[in-house]
């Protein structure tokens, strides 16, 4: 039992009145201490009536997973067990590890005697969370006495790369009319240069593919049918260096990076391309080899989650030589990485175009809304016109490095966090329709 600051106020206040009075009078001494006494009456009253820690029980239900970018809730089920004079209740949550944080939330009791509110758990990077215990605090029904109860939870919430918005722009893309015709023209026949089949020629076909061998075995005009090629190698080459540690948005680049690579594994996987991953800072950390199958998506998930994060600087000499000499055969080779200017960048830069001599490589970086806004910003005072003549620099320096890449026949995919993803989808369905693998 504690009092609160209710009774702090009442005694702080009466007290020293009830002392002045008796000091003007020596009689009214018994005054004052029948005071001190009806006040100590009315808190260890207020304590009687309060609610009891013996009845009180605590239910919480985490999660067996919590997704990177998303917050989820965590049930919790105050009760009484038989306790019918209602009352409020101060619930506060212990959330350590990599959750964030989250305030303490009142509830009133209902007639049956119970509780139940929602705490969102709110990851802050992969790795674990920690539900460590409940704290509740509630008062008497005068408001003088308050008393606290810690309930010990101790549970461990896995906290992983983000398949689940994954899946929900996948279906949201495949549901989209807009983005059907260009995933269906890759399955589509005459839309590639691989042979499909053979078919009696039409008015209107082109000639040129008419088959003169198989038309005299059949002695009728055969026109060959081709479609787009499947069966392509896609690596997905994370950046794990300490430059994609840094949050965008609350949520570290590395984890905006894994979303983006992990939606463009699942379409490429669907439309039967072979996907593998690599993570690199300044030696390698990951390699899986490229696998075809819709079921390798939780493998990738699996290993992306795995990449944790560096504080070290990154080695794309050795990274991306390492990459070159495990692929066997051409691939499409997505880099997703970050860079702060063009000194920094460049022997990310010559690396990459070694790379691209080989392979078609596809450069991805995460492009910092509050950067832009900053250099947009109307300079009102000199502080926010230096702020401004900094972030308009780093963005000038930021471009000459993408027109250099672009200029070695490196796609480039430059975007927010809110739509790198689409961006780089878009990128990777271009480069199907138009063969460039």
């Amino acid at each position: 039992m504690r009092p609160t600051a209710r009774a702090v106020w009442v005694l702080g206040l009466t007290v020293p009145l009830a002392l002045a009075i008796a000091v003007v009078d020596a009689r009214l001494w018994a005054a004052w201490a029948a005071h001190v006494g009806a006040a100590l009456l009315l808190l260890l009253a207020d304590a009687a009536l309060a609610l009891p820690r013996r009845r009180v029980t605590v239910t919480v239900t985490p999660p067996d997973v919590l997704y990177i970018g998303d917050a989820d809730p965590l049930p919790v089920v105050i009760s009484s067990r038989g306790w019918r004079r209602g009352g409020t209740l101060e619930v506060l949550v212990d959330l350590e590890g990599e959750l964030e944080p989250q305030p303490a939330t009142r509830v009133t009791l209902d007639r049956r005697g119970e509780a139940r509110l929602e705490v969102a758990l709110v990851p802050r990077r992969r790795g674990s969370g920690v539900v460590d215990a409940v704290w509740l605090r509630w008062t008497g029904p005068l408001g003088l006495s308050s008393r606290q109860l810690r309930v010990p939870v101790v549970e461990t919430v896995r906290i992983v790369a983000n398949l689940r918005a994954v899946r929900g722009a996948a279906l949201r893309l495949l549901q989209d009319h807009s983005f059907l015709p260009g995933l269906k023209a890759i399955n589509a026949r005459d839309a590639g240069s691989e042979f499909d089949s053979l078919r009696e020629y039409q008015p209107g076909l082109d000639h040129r593919h008419i088959d003169w061998k198989a038309s005299a075995r059949h002695r009728k005009l055969l026109c060959r049918e081709f479609r787009a090629e499947r069966n392509h190698q896609v690596v997905l080459a994370f950046d794990t260096g300490h430059l994609m540690s840094e949050p965008l948005g609350g949520v570290p680049r590395l984890d905006h990076a894994i979303n983006a690579g992990l939606l463009v594994a699942y379409i490429s996987l669907k439309t039967g391309d072979r996907v593998g991953l690599y993570g690199f800072d300044e030696r390698v950390r990951a390699f899986a080899a490229p696998t075809a199958g819709v079921a390798a998506i939780h493998r990738l998930q699996r290993l992306s989650s795995d990449l944790d994060y560096s504080t070290c600087e990154t080695n794309f000499t050795l990274g991306l030589a390492e990459l070159s000499q495990r692929l066997t055969r051409r691939s499409l080779v997505v880099v997703l990485t970050d860079f702060a200017d063009t000194v920094t960048a460049e022997l990310m830069v010559e690396n990459l175009d070694r790379l691209a001599r080989r392979h078609l490589v596809v450069f991805v970086s995460l492009r910092d809304p509050m950067l832009d806004a900053v250099a947009a910003e109307a300079p009102r005072s000199v502080l926010t016109l230096g702020k401004a003549v900094v972030a308009t620099d780093l963005l000038r320096e930021r471009d000459l490095v993408l027109r250099r890449l672009r200029r070695q026949g490196i796609f480039c995919v430059d975007a927010a966090p809110a739509a790198v993803s689409i961006d780089l989808l878009n990128r990777y369905l271009d480069i199907r329709r138009r063969e460039l693998v």
